[in-house]
């Protein structure tokens, strides 16, 4: 993989016959721990061939970092009008009748583009572009009550594994890189955006219902009991969009939210097990644990055959 020269702060740099300009690349984004944008850049370089595949023909939502993860922050949908030609973008129509052109990350260039514009991690939508309203996967984000301890959220993870499995539902957890783990479904393609919302919502409240002193799927923050992790089956709603696996999250030590297997869950995974730093090495090793959530991928779950059941 290609590196980025050091000693200049600007610069252009060639993929193939496409060229990005970057810059800044000496601004650090993570003051205690000494990574530059360079670094945050270099790294999606490098892990791009895992990283692409999960990206390619979905509108990104846009969290950008210009000043790190110690600045202000602030979402961007709508594509800059000052772009590369070759940026590709996903027009998508809100219930406003607002129109938004998302971009979209289908190469290595693209992806070093929207970086340098200082996002941090990047946030996917739930569908690709050619059928936004259709998702290709269902996920629950598993978010602790404050003082929730990450060992129960592990035991939920663990107790909705269970019940996808029950279910015949193929699933794969990642860790967030911030609190918590994500579970994704990779579904056939057909049922709309609200259908597979409905579906989660009613798993959610099942497993809550199953497991009261750990789970809740109460939305409202002040009534969530504490100990518990909210199964958060709200993430399916129109336009949410969660953190991508692979992708390094504004959080200290530039934690990485890394696929993992089920045995890694149950042995004591943590959230600072993968980070910048290691986090290249991991995936050498383990090569791309999410390859079946990859739009092509076979063995995906045919939801409809669940829906009038939920």
């Amino acid at each position: 993989m290609s590196k980025i020269p050091t000693g200049e702060d600007d610069l252009t740099f060639a993929i193939g016959k496409k060229r990005v300009g970057l810059t800044n690349l000496g601004k650090v984004f993570w003051p205690n721990d000494g990574y530059a944008k360079r670094d945050l850049l270099q790294y999606y370089l490098d892990v791009s061939n895992v990283l692409l595949p999960h990206l390619r023909e979905r509108a990104m939502v846009m969290k950008r970092y210009p000043n790190g993860i110690d600045g202000d922050f602030f979402f961007m949908k709508r594509t800059p009008a000052k772009r590369p030609e070759w940026i590709t973008t996903c027009r998508i129509e809100h219930g406003s009748g607002n129109v938004i052109d998302f971009p979209i990350i289908d190469d290595a260039a693209a992806l070093l583009w929207v970086i340098n514009l200082g996002c941090i991690d990047l946030n996917p939508w739930y569908a690709r572009c050619d059928d936004y309203d259709r998702p290709d996967y269902l996920h629950f984000d598993l978010d602790p009550v404050a003082g929730t301890p990450f060992a129960t959220v592990r035991e939920v993870a663990l107790a909705v594994h269970g019940a996808l499995d029950g279910l015949g539902m193929p699933n794969y957890a990642k860790t967030t890189g911030s609190k918590g783990i994500h579970i994704y479904v990779p579904i056939v393609r057909g049922p709309v955006q609200k259908e597979v919302w409905t579906f989660a919502k009613a798993l959610a409240q099942a497993i809550e219902k199953s497991y009261p002193k750990i789970a809740t799927a109460i939305y409202n923050v002040s009534k969530r009991p504490r100990g518990t992790v909210l199964v958060d089956y709200n993430q399916n709603r129109w336009g949410s969009t969660l953190a991508s696996i692979y992708s390094v999250r504004p959080r200290p030590h530039a934690t990485v939210s890394m696929p993992v297997d089920w045995d890694e869950v149950e042995d004591g995974v943590e959230i600072g097990d993968f980070t910048l730093a290691n986090a290249r090495a991991r995936i050498a090793k383990r090569g791309d644990l999410w390859a079946p959530l990859r739009p092509l991928a076979r063995g995906r779950f045919e939801l409809r055959t669940l829906i009038g059941e939920a």
